[in-house]
């Protein structure tokens, strides 16, 4: 039996069963400063690397950061983020190692997005054409979201596109096995042009290309943002049944 609409108040509480910790999962924006023992950390890593991989190469890579080592990133790359908003021909220097998103959005993907960033704009009070709040909550994401775990995600360069396949089913088991313990998190993909900061800061080799980051702690359960629940379209749309 899956979980209705998720409880703010009660997201600390560990998950028991595997649907309710799928159910449960949304992207967390305001974290407490809560600390998460190191090794619940190893705990969640050793289970996620359980996701299935082609060949059985397991090509994801993960580094941790905490602490020092995240306030310094966090700094680094949120002056990046204000210094291209002064200056967008520094958009040449800050390029994603690939594409994430189109180049040209279509429906129904085009509706999708807009419904998600005007739904998250509008519950925080967020209008159209402001753009200094704008970019200070799309800022928010280099900030880890206030969480005191940020997770950064490689895999190596001599690896085909199914590694962005095989580290994204890993990245999911994380997630899951986060809310199974109470945590939560929040995938980000808006790390990606910065990679040219990030990777040197988190000593990753010459071979290693980002493949995004992630946010990992204890919701806020006091922060309006973290009732803000995606919909997702059911089955029916998506699946072809072939008989």
């Amino acid at each position: 039996m899956s979980l209705p609409a998720c409880d703010v108040l009660s997201r600390t509480l560990a998950v028991t069963n595997v649907d309710d910790a799928i159910e449960s999962r949304q992207s967390i924006r305001a974290f407490s400063q809560r600390p998460v023992p190191r090794d619940t950390l190893k705990e969640i890593l050793d289970l996620a690397a359980r996701a299935p991989s082609g060949a059985n190469a397991q090509p994801w890579k993960v580094y941790v950061l905490q602490g020092q080592s995240k306030d310094a990133l966090v700094k680094k790359v949120c002056k990046a983020h204000d210094d291209l908003r002064a200056d967008p021909s520094l958009a040449q220097v800050y390029q994603e190692s690939y594409d994430y998103y189109p180049r040209q959005w279509i429906s129904p993907y085009l509706d999708r997005r807009r419904e998600n960033g005007w739904g998250l704009y509008g519950l925080l009070g967020i209008e159209k054409g402001e753009k200094d709040k704008m970019h200070a909550q799309h800022q928010r994401n280099f900030r880890f979201f206030d969480a005191p775990v940020g997770l950064m995600f490689t895999v190596n360069t001599v690896m085909g596109q199914g590694a962005l396949l095989d580290c994204g089913g890993f990245m999911q088991n994380i997630m899951v096995a986060a809310r199974a313990r109470g945590l939560d998190t929040c995938p980000q993909a808006a790390w990606n042009s910065f990679g040219s900061i990030i990777l040197p800061h988190i000593g990753a080799g010459e071979d290693e290309m980002l493949v995004c980051g992630m946010a990992l702690g204890y919701a806020d359960e006091t922060d309006p943002v973290n009732t803000f629940r995606t919909p997702r379209v059911p089955g029916e749309e998506f699946t072809v049944w072939l008989d």
